[in-house]
């Protein structure tokens, strides 16, 4: 396939065979998929409109949000969610071919922060006497393992990682919990949708919200104006502003169309209340095959 048969410039966290590209694999299987190093790298790639989309992290079901993305889109960008991916993850150890014989000797375990902490009790209890070691993804681990065959060393990611770089996986389903799932979403610079064909049909729509300052009793009027209305919030959490110890603003899931007359009457009360929202629009959840 040609650069002139791609519809859409895809970006992801790479490189190649990272979480992310098999998200972004799942859901765009016949675009042009562009890695990046970075998240940020990824988000200013659509803003920039280098690319049509970007495909990141922002939830794991074991650590939880992925603070940067969150951050970034608050902070930062001026983007949209156009869609959502489910992905289940299965973490693996994975070391050179030559070192096969060697690994449980490994000095060294490298994976993306989120990885590492995933699989904390498999690390504490098997190796806790070996340095673990950041990567910008799970991916880059198993390439920088693979290029370093006379460094006893492992990393931790996918197994179509160690099908791609050539390594060994020596441990299989090291993460400490069975139901490891990460939500991935598709980031685009105009408010659309992707189509509603193969997702869960339940339209879901993304708040970020801060309160009026010192206000007594802000965020239960705040959840007042949801609740009366019958409008469903699927999660609800808070991140620092940055601005100071005790300032926040609210990520809040809301599990109706921000275009349905009650969702538009809430933006309005909530404007009243003094409270200032941005919606990163409406989209819908896809899940991967397993």
């Amino acid at each position: 396939m040609t650069n002139n048969e791609w519809k859409y410039r895809v970006a992801y966290l790479g490189p190649e065979a990272s979480f992310s590209y098999l998200a972004t694999r799942e859901l765009f299987p016949n675009e042009w998929n562009i890695a990046y190093r970075t998240i940020p790298e990824c988000i200013d790639a659509v803003t920039n409109e280098v690319v049509d989309f970007a495909v990141v992290p922002l939830e794991n079901a074991i650590e939880g949000s992925v603070p940067l993305t969150i951050d970034y889109l608050f902070h930062e960008a001026d983007l949209y969610i156009v869609g959502e991916i489910k992905l289940k993850i299965q973490q693996h150890l994975m070391v050179n071919k030559a070192q096969k014989d060697n690994w449980e000797k490994i000095e060294g375990i490298y994976s993306h922060p989120h990885a590492l902490a995933q699989c904390h009790k498999y690390l504490f209890y098997r190796f806790s006497h070996v340095p673990l070691h950041q990567t910008s993804s799970t991916a880059q681990a198993a390439k920088m393992v693979a290029e370093n065959p006379d460094k006893c060393i492992a990393a931790i990611g996918n197994a179509t990682s160690a099908e791609k770089y050539g390594l060994v996986i020596v441990e299989k389903n090291i993460h400490d919990f069975h139901f490891n799932h990460t939500r991935f979403v598709v980031l685009s610079k105009y408010n659309t949708r992707l189509p509603i064909e193969n997702s869960d049909g339940q339209p879901k729509t993304m708040l970020m919200l801060t309160l009026p300052h010192d206000d007594a009793g802000a965020l239960h009027r705040v959840l007042s104006v949801f609740a009366w209305r019958r409008l469903n919030l699927s999660k609800i959490e808070s991140r620092p502003l940055k601005t100071g110890l005790g300032n926040y603003f609210f990520i809040i899931d809301v599990l109706a169309d921000e275009n349905e007359p009650m969702m538009k009457w809430a933006f309005e009360e909530l404007n009243a209340l003094g409270c200032t929202v941005k919606s990163l629009g409406t989209y819908y959840t896809y899940n991967a095959s397993e």
